[in-house]
């Protein structure tokens, strides 16, 4: 793929790839990785709701946040030839707990039907003083 930075690395006997989208996600800090991708399963690191031209969190609310953050897993999804509706299970994080149901109504609009599994977790801080913060576990197609 023209816009997939993929590198291969052993882990404990394991072929793993290194997934990064370069043109709909922002720029990663060392020594961050979009996504491994092991056994058939892509795990996508947690996900910020940082704008892929900017590089800035964008969003006023929790809610705002959660679609972008879901947008950029989407994103490296596509990177590594799955969709976020591959995903088998979803970590949310979130400052404020009180913010939970207009998450969860974004959150709905990308998965209308057949959900992944999903955590949410309260959180005192998250990366760059952002309210959400969002990471899968996604099943490659064969």
């Amino acid at each position: 793929m023209g816009n997939t930075l993929c590198t291969t690395a052993r882990r404990g006997g394991t072929s793993c790839q290194h997934i990064a989208s370069r043109s709909r996600h922002p720029a990663r800090p060392r020594p961050y990785v979009h996504a491994v991708r092991a056994n058939g399963l892509l795990f996508c690191s947690g996900q910020i709701p940082l704008d892929p031209k900017t590089g800035e969190i964008t969003g006023a609310t929790a809610a705002d946040q959660a679609g972008r953050c879901l947008e950029n897993l989407a994103a490296v999804c596509e990177a590594a030839g799955a969709t976020l509706g591959d995903a088998v299970r979803l970590t949310v994080y979130l400052t404020d707990m009180a913010a939970f149901g207009p998450v969860n109504e974004v959150y709905e609009s990308f998965f209308e039907s057949d959900p992944p599994a999903r955590v949410a977790i309260a959180v005192a801080a998250l990366p760059r003083g952002a309210l959400v913060e969002i990471d899968a576990v996604v099943a490659l197609p064969a």
